[in-house]
């Protein structure tokens, strides 16, 4: 009221300063608006007073705190402490509530923190400071730049003698205003005060290097990262001058890379690992410290940091070789198979070169693992590419080379060879395969997988009987393998494979080479669809060679197939399949298979029964079954049996048997 009241008077003395006055009256009253009012023409009025103008800066700065600028209220309190310092300090400790000046001092804190690191808002001032700008020209040069800074936090330092924070902001500003010397004082005497202020020592450091004292600045690094507060550099490399970050990066990295070459002991990587954070917050990003810490983390068993670092390269560039491989050789470790592996086929796929000398450089037991996991996705990639005969997509097959390519550098294993040779083989380098299985294996090719590729490019020469040969062999060692190499070749030769194969496999079953004849009738059967006709001479030579459990898987195919067979043919099938479970002393399935051939035909099968193995041994069998199924009461089952093994020859005992079951079975029918 007094200020209303002396302000309505004619006589216009202190006009500013009661409104600055009224100003405060209504901000405290919480009446914001008229407050707002009474500082606006104070800084608008035509010719302002510098002590009356700090008030209203000071209370209007105030207000906008309380609207969420903190920016312009960092302006308002700068541009009071350019006016006037002194007054600035007084206005506050006597307009500026106790419960609001911490608040005050802590938004001006980080509003200077934010100016100096070029965090602000763009643009200028507003139209509210027009008449200063006419008055005091020199505010609005200064403002937002490190001298404008540096008058605030002069007015916080005054404000707070204690606090750390607004000491670091006033040496910063002088840093950015080139007073190196006047910071370096400022920041020892913290330091005195406060020996564990890691902002403190950092700062210091990069004074200590800036000014050519390597070891001074090496020294208060090291009691950083004893200290273990490395984050503290992120807010100080905003304020760093570009070539001092380039100093502090250099320094750092040099000092890393002279530990790791000179110490392994885990206490000296995790010192490299400091040094190198360093050089990464210095540069904000660099890639080959990345690099160097991820490997330093894998080292020390923090796998999921270096995944980290190796991701954060990768997100820069995707096809960075060094940072693919390292995340590959970190998945290898923690043993993720599919992980590791499709790292590294995009590492070798940008860049092998690179790559190869890694993998090289791995114990062996890492070197082998992951050889042989590179190895089985590409076995199991062109396996599955082949199989679908298309080879029109080149690009998979490229990229089969290129893995089956390195693996023959990393280890000389026949396996390797033998992989790159199929890559070529699929990519239609024929003759560059053929001079390679020369180069690794020698003109007599002694392996048989190494023989059977030549006879796959044998066969585009239209050799058949030569590549009959080989792929027999393997036909008889790895029956998978060979199924694989046979996805090369097309219909017509296959089908020209699977008659010579046949008639050789006939030959040698004359002879009575049965080995040999049996890897021919498999690969007549692998390149004739199963068909029923191989089945059987097949069938036939392992039984030959008392492998009666494999004869009778090919017997039972045969008879799944048998729609399209003469009678004769399929009576026949289930005698030799009866033979064969006589041999396996199954003796109550053969009986079932000649019983199904004597009721598709009588003569038939008593003709196939004689040639073997013989109607004694055939009846003896059925005696036998029928007996045991007669001692269990299963009396209908026993006088089938029975009925049947008369058929084949009147033996006594299944006479006498079927007497027994009549007289045992008189109380009920049978028939």
């Amino acid at each position: 009221d007094i200020c209303d009241h002396l302000l309505a008077e004619e006589q216009k003395t202190y006009y500013n300063t009661l409104l600055a006055l009224r100003g405060f009256c209504s901000l405290h009253a919480h009446n914001h608006q008229e407050a707002l009012q009474d500082f606006q023409k104070v800084v608008e009025h035509d010719s302002p007073h510098p002590n009356s103008c700090i008030k209203a800066l000071c209370g209007r700065g105030l207000l906008r705190i309380s609207d969420g600028s903190h920016y312009l209220t960092a302006l308002d309190y700068i541009t009071a402490c350019q006016l006037k310092l002194e007054e600035t300090i007084f206005t506050i400790k006597s307009y500026v509530p106790w419960n609001q000046r911490g608040l005050l001092l802590k938004v001006l804190q980080e509003e200077g923190q934010k100016m100096l690191q070029k965090k602000r808002y763009p643009g200028g001032s507003s139209a509210s400071f027009s008449s200063l700008k006419v008055i005091f020209p020199f505010l609005f040069f200064l403002s937002r730049d490190a001298p404008g800074v540096y008058q605030l936090a002069s007015l916080l330092v005054e404000l707070d003698t204690s606090d750390e924070a607004s000491r670091i902001l006033r040496a910063d500003a002088l840093y950015q205003m080139g007073c190196v010397e006047e910071a370096h004082k400022l920041l020892s005497l913290a330091l005195s005060e406060s020996p564990q202020s890691s902002p403190v020592l950092a700062r210091l450091a990069l004074l200590q290097l800036k000014k050519g004292f390597m070891y001074d600045g090496n020294q208060l690094l090291k009691k950083v990262i004893r200290i273990g507060d490395t984050s503290c550099l992120l807010p100080i490399m905003d304020i760093f001058k570009d070539e001092d970050r380039k100093l502090m990066k250099t320094h750092c990295r040099c000092r890393a890379l002279t530990i790791l070459k000179d110490k392994r002991e885990d206490a000296d990587i995790k010192e490299a690992i400091a040094y190198l954070s360093f050089a990464i917050i210095a540069s904000g990003y660099a890639e080959d410290c990345l690099l160097i810490r991820a490997r330093c983390y894998g080292r020390l068993g923090q796998k999921k940091t270096a995944i980290f670092d190796f991701n954060a390269i990768l997100k820069e560039d995707p096809r960075n070789a060094q940072a693919l491989s390292g995340r590959g050789f970190i998945h290898l470790a923690l043993k993720q198979q599919k992980e590791a592996v499709q790292d590294l086929i995009s590492a070798l796929k940008v860049e092998a070169g690179v790559v190869i000398p890694a993998i090289l450089s791995l114990k062996h037991e890492a070197r082998r693992l992951i050889t042989q996991w590179l190895l089985q996705h590409g076995r199991m990639t062109l396996t599955e590419l082949v199989a679908t005969k298309d080879f029109s997509k080149r690009e998979p097959f490229r990229d089969l080379l290129i893995i089956a390519k390195a693996l023959i550098k990393i280890c000389k294993d026949s396996q390797y060879h033998i992989f790159y040779t199929d890559a070529l083989i699929a990519n239609g380098k024929y003759e560059e395969a053929v001079n390679h299985l020369r180069e690794a294996f020698g003109h007599s090719l002694a392996d048989d997988f190494a023989s059977a590729r030549l006879a796959v490019l044998q066969l585009k020469r239209r050799n058949v009987p030569v590549a009959a040969r080989s792929f027999s062999i393997l036909a008889k060692r790895d029956e998978r393998e060979l199924r694989f190499l046979l996805n090369f070749i097309d219909a017509k030769q296959r089908e020209h494979l699977s008659q010579i194969a046949a008639q050789e496999g006939n030959v040698l079953m004359k002879e009575r080479h049965y080995e040999k004849a049996l890897g021919y009738y498999t690969l007549a059967i692998l390149t004739g669809k199963d068909n029923p006709k191989y089945l059987r001479r097949r069938a036939a030579c392992l039984t030959h060679l008392k492998k009666y459990d494999k004869a009778l898987e090919d017997m039972d195919k045969v008879i799944q197939k048998h729609s399209h067979n003469s009678l004769k043919t399929r009576v026949e099938d289930h005698c030799s399949k009866g033979r064969l479970l006589l041999a396996l002393a199954e003796e109550a399935a053969a009986v079932k298979q000649y019983i199904e051939a004597l009721q598709l035909d009588e003569s038939i099968a008593l003709f196939s029964i004689m040639n073997g193995p013989g109607s004694e041994i055939v009846t003896q069998t059925f005696h036998k079954v029928a007996q045991y199924n007669f001692e269990m009461q299963h009396y209908e089952e026993a006088w089938k049996i029975t009925d049947y093994g008369l058929k084949i020859d009147k033996n006594s005992e299944l006479k006498k048997l079927k007497t027994r079951l009549k007289r045992e079975s008189s109380s009920c029918s049978i028939h």
